[in-house]
């Protein structure tokens, strides 16, 4: 590649850079190191894997913006559940932020 013109080219890639670097420093995704925990709870009368759900939705911001339906299979791959079926005393686990 020859360069025809270099003031207009060293212009051209500047003007790249520079817009580059506004968007890193106003980006809104945040990187920090944010620590997941968990969370036990034991199944009660009544307690179903969708009413589980739906209250760590509304009370949760590891769930905050995420589907109802997203929110069930988390919980049921946390865990290591084949359905949606729970029973009375039985301990599951929730993620959560610390």
């Amino acid at each position: 590649m020859k360069i025809v013109n270099k003031t207009k080219f060293i212009r051209t890639m500047s003007i790249i850079l520079i817009t580059l670097f506004i968007c890193i420093i106003f980006s809104s995704n945040t990187y920090s190191n944010v620590e997941i925990g968990n969370k036990e709870i034991f199944i009660s009368s009544g307690d179903t894997l969708w009413k589980i759900s739906q209250n760590e939705l509304n009370n949760n911001k590891y769930f905050e913006n995420k589907d109802i339906r997203e929110v069930v299979n988390i919980i049921k791959k946390t865990n290591n559940l084949k359905n949606t079926n729970v029973v009375e005393g039985q301990k599951i686990i929730i993620p959560i932020y610390k």
